[in-house]
């Protein structure tokens, strides 16, 4: 029987019979990747520029077998500034701006699709942002005709799309599930009014209720709430008002995330008065506290941060262990090609990674002059490839085979990863894990600390780099 978490106290998180003590808890909470890919896109190089990317591309076209497509449309334009967004705006009330945008869209499939077999299977779509609902009804008509024209959808495919709920109406969300949508991603964050105001994302719930409710009248399948803990002014009882409220919504996913400020490299954050932000010791408190309530409202934990209720596809492919992740997180998908389209969009293709260009100046230029508009990308060598099966296994709680990795790899995992696993020690004897001569396997408590975990397995880390990691809790 799958193990849970069943409850959690200021002291500790427990699981049937197995109790993680905070102690434990700080002991393995440091800094890391989130590992939405390996190596990480800090690592990413400006030698890897678009004649690379066609080359992958090419290669995969003349390929006896591939696997199926997801595609990414960053879609960056937003009407006003949130405080703690980390992401690739464009700040703008001017929304003549997103047609010239659409058109160099288009532009990029057309240069992008002879490189693609034409019957080549999209399994799987999601826009982002930036506020994909900035485009008007037409505009999304418009992208989602071009998208088609270009790529072959399944009958089954996955299509989500990020929403405001400010920016949001029912006819909008009725045009996304006419347009073939099948999945909402609402950001929320927090529902208290001080918050609100302290990161300028003024939406009262009545608005996100009825937001939900439309997109549940219309069809879609699936509905996911984003929260942030450790935001300006959360304290652990607003937070818990606002768990009251996102439970009595019932989403079927929620991802809770950890705000990480770095202001030194998102210059919104600048704007958050640091002196509002919760203590190292309020946001553990909130995150203990916030898994007890979603789990005794009957979420189950899938990982890091995201939360499922148990008939939905994430918990079934976990218990499955059919469960992946890319760079849009846990997904029910095997593994596929991802095509990044838009400005600062990433894509993997075979044994690389590959980002756009982050302005729309650079982005309209390369398209200008014929070129797919890749900024930097990655070449994965053999180790990479081996690092990335071992550590994405681990991401998603699955057990490590040491006998098919050997066989795949031609390798023998006890001796490749003979430092790795005395790193690992401490896991072991900490009850987070069980390494045995079959394998390695994460225990039911070490499932908090996945990240940690596969931290020892990146080389990477200890090497410079430009990035600075989110607290693991």
């Amino acid at each position: 029987m799958d193990a849970a978490i069943t409850t959690v106290t200021k002291a500790a998180v427990c699981f049937p019979d197995i109790e993680i003590s905070e102690a434990l808890i700080r002991r393995f909470d440091s800094s890391g990747p989130r590992y939405t890919s390996y190596p990480t896109a800090d690592r990413f190089s400006t030698d890897f520029d678009h004649q690379q990317y066609q080359q992958y591309l090419a290669s995969r076209a003349t390929a006896s077998s591939n696997p199926p497509l997801s595609v990414y449309v960053h879609l960056p334009f937003c009407e006003s500034l949130c405080y703690f967004c980390a992401c690739n705006k464009i700040i703008t009330q001017d929304h003549s701006r997103s047609a010239e945008y659409l058109r160099y869209l288009d532009k990029e499939m057309d240069l992008l699709t002879p490189h693609l077999e034409t019957d080549r299977r999209t399994e799987q779509l999601h826009l982002g942002g930036g506020t994909p609902t900035f485009l008007s009804h037409a505009e999304l008509t418009q992208l989602m005709d071009s998208l088609r024209r270009h790529f072959n959808f399944t009958p089954d495919a996955e299509l989500g799309v990020e929403i405001d709920p400010r920016t949001v109406s029912s006819d909008t969300l009725s045009l996304l599930a006419t347009l073939g949508f099948n999945r909402t991603s609402f950001g929320v964050q927090d529902f208290d009014p001080a918050v609100q105001a302290a990161v300028n994302r003024i939406q009262p719930l009545d608005m996100v209720e009825k937001a939900l409710s439309d997109s549940r009248d219309a069809g879609f399948g699936s509905v996911n709430i984003d929260l942030i803990y450790g935001l300006p002014k959360q304290t652990l009882s607003s937070f818990d008002r606002t768990l009251d409220q996102v439970i009595r919504l019932s989403p079927d996913r929620i991802a809770l995330y950890n705000y990480a400020h770095l202001p030194s490299r998102f210059k919104a954050q600048r704007l958050i008065i640091a002196a509002d932000l919760p203590t190292a010791e309020e946001r553990l408190q909130i995150f203990l506290m916030s898994t007890r309530r979603l789990l005794e409202a009957g979420y189950v934990y899938i990982g890091l941060d995201h939360f499922a209720k148990p008939d939905d596809e994430l918990n079934l492919a976990r218990l499955d262990k059919s469960l992946h992740r890319n760079f849009q997180g846990y997904t029910t998908r095997a593994e596929c090609d991802l095509i990044g389209l838009g400005v600062s969009a990433i894509g993997k293709v075979g044994a690389s990674y590959s980002q756009s260009v982050r302005s729309l100046n650079a982005y309209y230029q390369s398209l200008d002059q014929g070129q797919l508009p890749i900024e930097k990308g990655y070449h994965l060598s053999a180790d990479d490839l081996l690092r990335r099966q071992v550590i994405m296994t681990l991401m998603c709680s699955m057990p490590l085979d040491y006998q098919a990795i050997n066989q795949q790899y031609q390798i023998n995992f006890v001796s490749y990863f003979a430092a790795e696993l005395e790193r690992l020690q401490p896991y072991q004897e900490a009850g987070l894990m069980v390494n045995n001569d079959e394998g390695l396997t994460i225990t039911p408590k070490g499932r908090l600390f996945v990240r940690a975990i596969g931290m020892v397995f990146d080389r990477f880390l200890g090497k410079p780099t430009v990035s600075t990691y989110s607290k693991l809790i």
